[in-house]
C-alpha cells in the first residue's frame, strides 16, 4: 500500500538508522498531485499535519505527517506515518473497527521486524479514525523485484527471508494472523526488514478473538495472486493461508517471478500449475523441500509451519 522512493541497495550488515516510511527529501511540503484530496483535513486532532501522500490501496491511505506537539518541544525529527481508511469506507458501520483491529493486532506483537504502531486516535471534528506509526525509509519488495528480475542471490535472499520468517512466526505464536502477505507489504529498510499492513489480520486466540466482527470476504480484499485457494473460496483465515502467501513471496524473491504467474491461486490450481514448479537452484535443497510443501494448493498437504520453514532457511545447508 505504500509508495516509497527507492533505496539504492540492500542494507549492509551493521547499518542502523532511523526508519522512515517514504521519501528522503528534506522539504516535506505537499505537492499538488499528492495533496490531501477531497475533504481530508490538513491537520488532524489539532496535532498532526498531513504533508505527503505516501501510498494508497483499496482499504487505506498512508500520509507522512508532522507531529506539531513534538515539534513544539523541539524534537529534531517530528515525522510519523499516519494511516486512515480510504474514501471507499466512508459511512461504513464497521469502518473504525477495521482500523482499530489492525492497530490492536500490530500492537500486541512488538517485534523488530513488524512496523511499530504508536496510537489509535479519532479526530472528533472531522469524524476520522486514524493510526499513527513509525516511518520507514527503504524499498518495498515489489519495487526491489522490479530492479532484480532474476531474483536475489542466496546471501541476499537469506538476509530478507530469515527476519521476515521470524516476524511471522512471532505473530503466529501470539495467535495473530496477517492475512495479506505480499511483496508490497514488506519493506527492506536501512535497519532491517519490516512487515506491515495487518488490515486483514485476525487474532485466533486471546481477548481480541472476535474483535473485528467483519466479513473479510464481503470486503473482497484478498490479493488473488497471493491468497491461498481456500480463502478465495470462502474458508476462514488460518495460519496455513499465511504460509501459502509467504511461500509465494519467498519463491518470487528467489526466482524473480511469481510461482504461478500471479494467477488467482484457485485458477492456478485448476490448471495444474503446481506440477510445473521448478526448484530454484540457488536455494539449498532443504529450503526448497520446505518451500514446495508451503506452496501446496491443498491446505491438507500444506502442513508446514512458519517456524519450521524458518528452521529450514536458517539451517539450510546441504546443496544439490
Amino acid at each position: 500500500m505504500s509508495s516509497p522512493e527507492s533505496a539504492q541497495a540492500l542494507p549492509r550488515d551493521g547499518e542502523r538508522h532511523r526508519t522512515c516510511f517514504a521519501s528522503t527529501d528534506a522539504s516535506p511540503t505537499l505537492e499538488p498531485s499528492q495533496s490531501c484530496a477531497g475533504e481530508t483535513p490538513k491537520i488532524l486532532a489539532g496535532r498532526y499535519r498531513l504533508e505527503r501522500l505516501l501510498g494508497a490501496g483499496g482499504m487505506g491511505v498512508v500520509y507522512r505527517a508532522r507531529d506539531l506537539l513534538l515539534e513544539q518541544f523541539g524534537d529534531p525529527d517530528p515525522y510519523i506515518a499516519l494511516k486512515m481508511l480510504s474514501e471507499a469506507f466512508d459511512g461504513a458501520p464497521d469502518a473504525s473497527t477495521l482500523l482499530y483491529s489492525e492497530f490492536a493486532l500490530t500492537r500486541r506483537l512488538l517485534h523488530p521486524n513488524v512496523l511499530r504502531p504508536f496510537t489509535f486516535e479519532v479526530d472528533a471534528t472531522h469524524r476520522l479514525a486514524f493510526i499513527t506509526m513509525e516511518l520507514m525509509r527503504g524499498m518495498t519488495l515489489d519495487k526491489l523485484l522490479c530492479e532484480r528480475p532474476l531474483g536475489l542471490s542466496w546471501p541476499e535472499l537469506k538476509m530478507i527471508a530469515v527476519p521476515l520468517l521470524d516476524a511471522i512466526a512471532h505473530a503466529h505464536d501470539r495467535g495473530v494472523l496477517h492475512g495479506d502477505i505480499k511483496p508490497s507489504n514488506i519493506m527492506v529498510c536501512e535497519d532491517g526488514v519490516r512487515l506491515f499492513d495487518f488490515g486483514l489480520g485476525l487474532a485466533e486466540i486471546g481477548p481480541l478473538n472476535g474483535l473485528p466482527s467483519l466479513n473479510r470476504h464481503r470486503l473482497n480484499a484478498w490479493t488473488p495472486g497471493y491468497a491461498a485457494p481456500e480463502l478465495l473460496e470462502g474458508a476462514p483465515l488460518c495460519a496455513r493461508a499465511d504460509v501459502y502467501s509467504l511461500a509465494c513471496v519467498l519463491y518470487e524473491l528467489a526466482c524473480g517471478k511469481h510461482p504461478f504467474q500471479r494467477l488467482p491461486s484457485n485458477q492456478a490450481r485448476d490448471i495444474g500449475l503446481e506440477r510445473q514448479l521448478k526448484a530454484p537452484r540457488k536455494l539449498p535443497r532443504r529450503c526448497w523441500l520446505a518451500l514446495r510443501e508451503a506452496l501446496a494448493f491443498d491446505p491438507a498437504r500444506r502442513g508446514i509451519s512458519v517456524a519450521r520453514l524458518r528452521d529450514a532457511w536458517v539451517g539450510g545447508a546441504f546443496w544439490w
